[in-house]
């Protein structure tokens, strides 16, 4: 089965299909549209993430495609009313950023509560307003995140 991967992915991610008995890896990112529907003829799986739009001219082009992974949580960028009629599976992470993405939040709820931001901006203008930016302590209080989905 051969694969070709369009966007960056972990190194961790990438061994992980090399070392999969039976599948050809090709890593090709960065490519415009009509480079990918050049490249796609004769692969059997797409894996993409943000970049890369999963498109019906794709799919057309990609007449041995049986699967299209999307490392990451929506589908937005994959033509998902193509690929079933196309008989191709599309498969998402959803889970795969949740980590990364939680600790994220928690760093800009700091970085505000602390005028990291302005700080930053004000000491690139060569300024050090120290008592400008103090921020307040996070310590001894509670603190909340609201928000949507899975994270």
């Amino acid at each position: 089965m051969k694969v070709l991967v369009c966007d960056n992915l972990s190194p961790k991610g990438i061994q992980i299909l090399k070392n999969e008995k039976g599948l050809t890896v090709d890593i090709k990112t960065g490519m415009k549209p009509d480079e990918l529907i050049a490249a796609v003829p004769g692969y059997n799986a797409l894996i993409i993430r943000s970049s890369t739009r999963a498109t019906a001219e794709v799919m057309e082009a990609g007449k041995d495609l049986k699967v299209i992974g999307r490392a990451g949580v929506g589908l937005d960028n994959v033509d998902v009313e193509a690929a079933t009629k196309r008989g191709i599976v599309v498969m998402n992470a959803p889970g795969g950023n949740t980590i990364t993405t939680a600790e994220h939040a928690v760093a800009m709820l700091m970085a505000v509560s602390r005028n990291i931001p302005q700080a930053a901006v004000s000491m690139k203008h060569n300024k050090w307003e120290k008592k400008k930016f103090m921020g307040v302590e996070v310590f001894g209080k509670r603190l909340g995140v609201i928000g949507l989905g899975r994270i």
